[in-house]
């Protein structure tokens, strides 16, 4: 009887075992067609993308890199610093230690001989004991001058890097400072809003020609030429290679209708850098330079009506 049990279970477990089998890989397989289904659609959505999913904030981004890259360059010079300094010491201590070992050396020997004179009757034992005594005490003293004087300027070199890497963090604090007003700057919509943003730049940093150009330029979309004029000479003080304020200098004479000054300036400034070009012949402050003759031959475009006014003009008082 048990034998037919024993018998009984095995063949149920035979049958039962390959359904469950089936039964999961059933299972397995309704459940990879969804996902393969979603993997998929967003496999296509990814290929039929037109545009970024996100806009990453990249002055943020490069904020951190610098300020991060400027950390780990005084972590740097900190570090060379001590690497520096512990040589020194080491060396220091090297040569102390080379020189105790010399004059102990020195004493045994001047004992010996010392000991040998006295056996022959030259002097006596004190008499050897006090020089050698007075003369390693001067020896000593000597070594102990010289490496307290290497000492010192290893100290004042130490003190020396550390007052450099104090003023590294100040600039580079100040220059961070800066940067951001600038990146304020960029964000403001209105000349108002902008020349108040430079303003703190020039309290920051007075001798920033740049800022003093950009405050030109906003000056000048409040209807200033003059103190645009007065911004930008102040620029040309500080950097007289500065061809954005040759170029906002030539955009305040021409709103002034002062055409020879204004293409005068042009000049200069194309002389620097040849991509005002462009910017002056899109830049409508400067639209009513473009029937000015000079202007046009600066910019190398065709003569305008002015231009073939005065021709006639030259024409008629040559018949006359």
């Amino acid at each position: 009887m048990r034998g037919l049990i024993t018998a009984l279970m095995f063949t149920v477990a035979a049958f039962w075992l390959p359904l469950s089998v089936w039964a999961q890989d059933q299972q397995d397989d309704t459940q990879s067609e969804p996902q393969g289904a979603q993997q998929q659609a967003a496999q296509e959505r990814v290929d039929n993308l037109q545009e970024p999913l996100y806009n990453p904030f990249v002055e943020r981004y490069v904020l951190d890199e610098l300020k991060q890259l400027r950390k780990d360059m005084a972590a740097q010079r900190v570090n060379l610093t001590e690497q520096f300094v512990d040589r020194q010491i080491n060396v220091a201590d090297k040569a102390i230690s080379y020189a105790t070992d010399t004059v102990t050396y020195f004493f045994y020997l001047i004992a010996g001989v010392s000991s040998l004179l006295v056996l022959v009757g030259w002097t006596s034992i004190r008499d050897i004991k006090e020089k050698v005594h007075g003369l390693a005490n001067e020896e000593i003293s000597k070594l102990v001058s010289e490496y307290e004087g290497r000492l010192r300027s290893i100290e004042e070199q130490l003190s020396e890097k550390t007052r450099h890497i104090e003023d590294n963090r100040d600039e580079i604090e100040l220059t961070k400072e800066i940067q951001s007003l600038w990146l304020r700057a960029g964000r403001e919509h209105t000349a108002v809003g902008k020349i108040a943003v430079y303003d703190q730049i020039l309290a920051v940093r007075a001798d920033d020609g740049e800022a003093l150009t950009y405050k030109a330029d906003a000056v000048l979309e409040l209807g200033e030429p003059q103190w645009a004029i007065h911004l930008c000479l102040r620029a040309l003080e500080i950097d007289p290679e500065n061809g954005n304020a040759y170029y906002q200098l030539a955009c305040a004479h021409a709103s002034q209708e002062h055409w020879e000054e204004a293409v005068d300036y042009l000049s200069k400034a194309l002389e620097i850098s040849t991509a005002y070009r462009d910017e002056a012949m899109e830049d409508e402050a400067l639209d009513g330079l473009h029937e000015y003759p000079p202007f046009a031959r600066l910019m190398g475009i065709e003569s305008t009506g002015m231009e073939r006014d005065s021709e006639e003009n030259a024409e008629k008082q040559e018949v006359s």
